[in-house]
């Protein structure tokens, strides 16, 4: 790096620790360091500072492996507790929009865009209709590692063809799980959602080499 990109760097570091940057103090800052070092997303460096931790394939498939948990357990209790009206009605209105894009034959990167807003909807409602929000604080906890939450969606840009036919059986298994919630059959309800969350973002594929510049990555805020 040059010198003066050094001398801007150096500067900048200066900025977000002292909370110049964000007009703060530095005590809402070092807050927001140590919460995050919580959540395992920094580490403590050279004494004083932090860095962002290293995060392996590994174990961003752990905590896919574990939302799936959470996510099952969610639809289980869901299904045992009985849909309202409401609910039904949500999910039904996420499975008719997820329909009218796949069945042109083809999807857009715009079209994924949809699909992942829709997707994070019906999850949130299968969640919340669970009625347990130790569900919903251990998802919060857990998807802090990053492309384990519902909310990031990895796309290839160069194979809409095979991102259709993917995106397209992920949405098959909704319609699968709603009949199964709909018809109160937890323990179906629960296994379709455990392989939903592992099956849709293509984990072996997609971090065994590596996310690459033709990946896109959609993500949403919780």
């Amino acid at each position: 790096m040059s010198k003066p990109g050094q001398t801007i760097l150096v500067a900048l570091r200066k900025m977000i620790a002292s909370g110049e940057l964000f007009g703060v103090s530095r005590m809402p800052v070092r807050m927001a360091f140590r919460t995050l070092e919580q959540e395992g997303l920094l580490v403590p460096f050279g004494g004083r500072g932090f860095q962002v931790r290293s995060i392996t394939p590994m174990e961003i498939a752990g905590a896919v492996d574990v939302r799936g948990v959470l996510e099952g357990l969610a639809a289980r209790q869901m299904a045992e507790r009985g849909l309202t009206q409401e609910a039904r009605d949500e999910l039904e209105a996420c499975l008719v929009q997820g329909d009218a894009l796949f069945e042109k034959g083809y999807v857009t990167e715009d079209d994924l865009e949809v699909y992942h807003d829709m997707n994070m909807r019906l999850h949130r409602v299968i969640v919340a209709g669970s009625g347990n929000r130790a569900i919903a604080d251990a998802l919060a906890r857990n998807d802090h590692l990053p492309f384990a939450s519902v909310t990031a969606l990895a796309v290839d840009r160069d194979n809409l063809i095979r991102e259709y036919r993917r995106f397209n059986f992920a949405h098959m298994q909704h319609h699968a799980v709603v009949d199964a919630l709909v018809s109160g059959q937890g323990a179906r309800a629960e296994a379709i959602m455990r392989e939903h969350a592992n099956a849709t973002l293509r984990y072996a594929e997609i971090f065994g080499a590596g996310l690459n510049e033709r990946m896109k990555v959609i993500q949403r805020s919780n």
